[in-house]
C-alpha cells in the first residue's frame, strides 16, 4: 500500500485506539495522546504523577489495546540489575541457561524508577538505548516494538535517587498527569465501584506497529520546519546569542540536539495521526512542552521567584 493510505489507515486505527482506551481510562486525553505519539514515534516516556491517578491501569489498557506484551517492574532501593535483565542459573544438565527477566516484553513499566539505585537505573537505560542487554557477556536483542514508561512520584523525595540528566534525556517525553476533574472522578468512582469489567479489544500486531513506526520515519518535513524545531532548541540554551531574556535570567542548562531530533519525530507523529502528510510549525509546538520539560535546568532564581518551566517554554514559539 502507498504512504498516504498508510496514513489514512493510521488516522482511522489510531481514533478506534483511542476510543478502546477510552472504555477503561477516563478523561486524561492529552497524556494518552503523548503516550500513543511516542510509542508510535519509537521513543520512551516519563510519566510524573502522584500517587493513585491510574498510571498503571493506563498503561496496562493501552498495551492491550495495541496487542502488546506488557511487564510491570516495581523499582525498590534494593533491586539488582539482574532482577530486571534476568540471571543465568545451572540447569538440571549442569548448564548454565538464562532466565529472561521483565524487561523482556513489549511494554515496560517501570513504576517509580527514582526508588532504585543508579546500577539498576543504567541497566534499564541500555535496554531503552540499544533495544539489547547485555548479561554474562553474552547479547540478547529485545523484541520489537519496545517501549519504556517510567513513572516518577514527584512529591517524595526520601529514600529516592533522582534520575541524572543524561539518562532523563534519553526519555522522548516527560509527561504530568494531573488530578482529574470532578465529573471525571465521578465518572471514575461509578465505573470503578461495581462489577463490570469492560472488555478492551487488541487493534494492532506488533509488526503493524513497527511498520507505522517506519511509516512516520518516511513522512518528510520541510527546511523551514526542522529550522524551526533546531532554533527553538538553540533558544533554551542561556549562553548561546539566540537565547530569549526569560532563559538567559531563569535557565542554568538548556536542551541539547537529541531534544531537536525528538521535536521532529514527534512532529511527524502527531501530524500522521491527525491526517497531514507533513508536519507544520503547530505540530511542532503541540510536542515542545512535553518534549523540552526534562531537558531545560531551572536556577534557583527561577524557583524563588515561582517561574514555571512551561512558561519559559512558552515564550520560545
Amino acid at each position: 500500500m502507498s504512504d498516504v493510505t498508510a496514513v489514512k489507515n493510521l488516522v482511522s486505527k489510531y481514533n478506534s485506539l483511542k476510543q478502546e482506551v477510552a472504555k477503561v481510562i477516563v478523561g486524561q486525553d492529552d497524556v494518552v495522546n503523548q503516550i500513543l505519539i511516542s510509542i508510535f514515534s519509537g521513543g520512551h516516556a516519563l510519566l510524573i504523577g502522584v500517587p493513585g491517578l491510574a498510571k498503571t491501569l493506563m498503561v496496562n489498557t493501552i498495551s492491550q489495546a495495541l496487542g502488546l506484551d506488557f511487564k510491570r517492574i516495581q523499582f525498590t532501593p534494593d533491586l539488582m540489575p539482574s532482577d530486571i535483565l534476568g540471571s543465568e542459573i545451572l540447569d538440571e544438565n549442569r548448564q548454565f541457561k538464562f532466565i529472561k527477566g521483565p524487561i523482556f516484553s513489549n511494554i515496560i513499566l517501570a513504576d517509580e524508577i527514582n526508588r532504585t539505585p543508579p546500577k539498576t537505573q543504567a541497566a534499564l537505560l541500555e535496554a531503552m538505548q540499544e533495544r539489547a542487554v547485555t548479561v554474562s557477556g553474552h547479547h540478547y536483542k529485545l523484541n520489537l516494538p519496545y517501549f519504556v514508561l517510567a513513572t516518577q512520584n514527584p512529591i517524595e523525595q526520601e529514600g529516592t535517587y533522582p534520575l541524572p540528566e543524561a539518562q532523563l534525556d534519553r526519555f522522548m517525553f516527560a509527561i504530568n498527569l494531573e488530578y482529574p476533574t470532578f465529573e471525571e472522578e465521578v465518572q471514575v468512582v461509578k465505573a470503578t465501584t461495581t462489577d463490570a469489567k469492560p472488555t478492551v479489544n487488541a487493534l494492532f500486531t506488533a509488526q503493524e506497529i513497527t511498520d507505522f513506526q517506519q511509516l512516520i520515519r518516511r513522512i518528510p518535513v520541510a527546511d523551514n520546519v526542522i529550522e524551526y524545531a533546531v532554533k527553538m532548541v538553540g533558544k533554551t540554551r542561556p549562553n548561546s546569542n539566540a537565547a530569549s531574556d526569560l532563559v538567559k535570567q531563569y535557565v542554568d542548562w538548556g536542551a541539547g540536539p537529541r531534544a531537536s531530533q525528538n521535536l521532529i519525530l514527534a512532529a511527524k507523529t502527531h501530524a500522521a495521526v491527525n491526517g497531514k502528510f507533513s508536519p507544520d510549525i503547530e505540530n511542532v509546538q503541540a510536542v515542545a512542552t512535553s518534549i523540552l520539560r526534562h531537558r531545560m535546568i531551572k536556577n534557583y532564581k527561577a524557583e524563588a521567584e515561582g517561574v514555571t518551566i512551561e512558561e519559559i517554554i512558552k515564550d520560545l514559539f
